[in-house]
């Protein structure tokens, strides 16, 4: 590289200028993202009347789906279109899908069931969108950076994962500000907060808005800094730019493979199916045919979309060994993809419960107040981008630091350590409402707490993640090994939505059942039973009559929610660490 095209291609951190062209479209587009996550489950609780169960496993689902499209959209642009591409398409597709929202949250009150179409399809475009947008872009950070500098990309996803959660925090903040409006008043001495319905349309608004700007961004920006030290553009179309030299040749799959692909996909999906349906609807709907088909009716998206995310996970992961170009060192290393995202489930099954069953405790059991003002609950999960803000940089230059003294952990190492971070968090969480009670509320500096703790393992292993992806996978599956890394994201967040389901009811269900005069405890103990009419009741305001089970087990309380978390992080992060010494064989010489 001449001095000239360092100049040009670097900036003061040594980092190439394209990073802050990838940096910023991703931090808007994540202000679209997570500021729509913010308020959905809220939105589908309470405006789509819903309620907090079916909201919990709709948002894992789309998650699920969100993560699993990035498959597609990184074998479209490796195949066809090229990165770029597939960044503005997918970039107008979202925006496109937060507009739908808007619709149905201003038309929800004069017409409930074309809103809930409209939100089905505002979902739908949005999984797509993501799908084209995700892995492309980040698949281009690891192309910004030639091979005698990939030791600086741990250092560079870091900071990438800082602009994520720059636009995290944002949207985190105004789409709440906009969207989850609460008024308090008092009734007979006793203080009561409303939510105002009609104002998550504005928070959705926010967001499309926001994806319009970070595409825009993008396109203005990429012919000048996206480009490779020589001025060459990254991310075209494939077919543009493949050189034998470098290894850049399309992936050879047959139409044996194709077929192998189909099949896998067929048996998988029916084993998956037949495991959920078995260990988790059974209970609620019984065995036999009979009770199969009624699981089909009363929870498709557990039924049909969960085993569909899983099985295509194991399916495609398996039809990417197919290509017969594969060298020995290549598979061996694709496989440690493959076992580290596998564990990456657990994490992510506890992490995004920030959308689902996190917002709901902050919403109904947390004291959101902080210096006299009351945190809208669906803001309380930004603490999360604020406190990675705070601790990228020091992370990325701890990094640094330890390689500089051939101290630094490898990348599986540190992973471990995310997960171990995760369950800790959870724990502490779990004693402080060991004794909560039905009516009890925590104060919100223990959710705070427990945001920095998940954050400290976001940093050890997400970032860290996108850069193994790029030191590990062949540049012929540069973006389809990315979507296979955000394979292991589907499948954690489709087990978000099964584990957030199982939150047992929070005290505003009690105080509502009581407001009728009905023990809501007893029933659920089984010491009394509701009348006809109290069932009706219970029914209508989605307030659950039984006590969540998941493989075998009751969850009675929120205490024992919580350690179902603890449990399956922290037995994931000892099994990684104690099996990282032959993932580092099997890397040959990646670290």
């Amino acid at each position: 590289m001449n001095s000239n095209a360092t100049t040009e291609a670097t900036i003061k951190s040594g980092h190439p200028k394209g990073l802050g062209v990838l940096f910023t479209t991703e931090m808007w587009e994540r202000f679209n993202f997570y500021g729509m996550r913010a308020l959905l489950t809220l939105f589908l609780a309470k405006a789509l009347l819903l309620g907090e169960e079916q909201a919990s496993i709709i948002y894992g689902g789309f998650l699920g789906l969100s993560y699993l499209t990035p498959m597609l959209g990184g074998y479209i642009a490796d195949k066809y279109l090229g990165n770029r591409n597939c960044i503005l398409l997918g970039g107008l597709t979202m925006a496109t899908g937060q507009f739908l929202l808007f619709g149905s949250a201003s038309i929800f009150g004069s017409n409930l069931d074309l809103a809930k179409t409209i939100m089905w399809l505002a979902l739908l475009v949005i999984i797509f969108g993501n799908g084209f947008f995700k892995p492309n872009i980040s698949s281009m950070v690891g192309q910004l950076y030639p091979e005698n500098e990939k030791s600086k990309l741990d250092s560079a996803f870091t900071i990438f994962y800082m602009g994520i959660n720059v636009g995290a925090l944002l949207g985190q903040t105004i789409c709440p500000l906009l969207g989850d409006v609460e008024t308090t008043t008092v009734v007979n001495g006793v203080e009561k907060t409303v939510r105002d319905l009609t104002a998550f349309k504005w928070g959705f608004f926010a967001a499309g808005v926001a994806m319009l700007i970070g595409t825009i961004t993008f396109y203005i920006l990429k012919n000048k800094y996206v480009v490779t030290p020589q001025g060459e553009a990254i991310g075209g179309k494939p077919r543009a730019h493949l050189r034998q030299d470098d290894g850049l040749v399309q992936a050879k799959f047959t139409s044996r493979s194709v077929a192998i692909l189909v099949g896998l996909l067929i048996v998988f999906y029916f084993i998956f199916q037949y495991l959920s349906w078995n260990s988790v609807s059974m209970p609620m709907t019984g065995s036999g045919i009979g009770g199969y088909f009624s699981a089909l009716l009363t929870s498709p998206i557990k039924t049909y979309i969960y085993p569909f995310i899983y099985a295509s996970g194991c399916s495609l992961a398996i039809f990417i060994l197919t290509d017969k170009s594969l060298t020995k060192v290549e598979t061996q290393r694709i496989y440690v993809l493959y076992i580290v995202a596998f564990f990456v489930i657990f994490f992510w099954a506890a992490f995004e419960q920030a959308g689902s069953s996190l917002t709901f405790i902050a919403d109904n059991q947390t004291d959101t107040r902080i210096l006299g003002w009351r945190m809208p609950p669906s803001m309380v999960q930004n603490f999360n981008g604020f406190f990675v803000i705070i601790f990228a940089l020091p992370f990325s230059a701890l990094w640094l630091w330890l390689q500089k003294r051939n101290m630094e952990p490898i990348s599986t190492a540190k992973q471990a350590i995310g997960l171990a971070l995760i369950a800790l968090g959870y724990l502490i969480i779990a004693l402080q409402v060991k004794d909560l009670g039905t009516q009890g509320k925590i104060g919100v500096v223990w959710l705070i707490l427990l945001y920095l703790l998940h954050t400290w393992g976001e940093l050890c292993l997400s970032p860290i993640g996108l850069s193994l992806v790029a030191k590990l996978a062949p540049k012929r599956f540069a973006s389809l090994l990315m979507g296979v890394w955000f394979l292991g994201n589907a499948a954690g967040y489709a087990l978000t939505g099964t584990l957030g389901a199982l939150l047992p009811p929070t005290g505003d269900k009690y105080a509502a059942a009581a407001e009728k005069g009905i023990n809501l405890q007893a029933i659920l103990d089984k010491t009394g039973q509701a009348t006809a009419e109290q069932m009706a009741f219970l029914s209508d305001k989605k307030i659950p009559t039984t006590y969540p089970t998941f493989a075998g087990f009751t969850i009675h309380n929120l205490f024992e929610f919580f350690m179902v978390f603890v449990i399956l992080c922290g037995v994931a992060s000892v099994v990684l660490y104690a099996i990282t010494p032959i993932l580092k064989r099997m890397m040959n010489g990646v670290r």
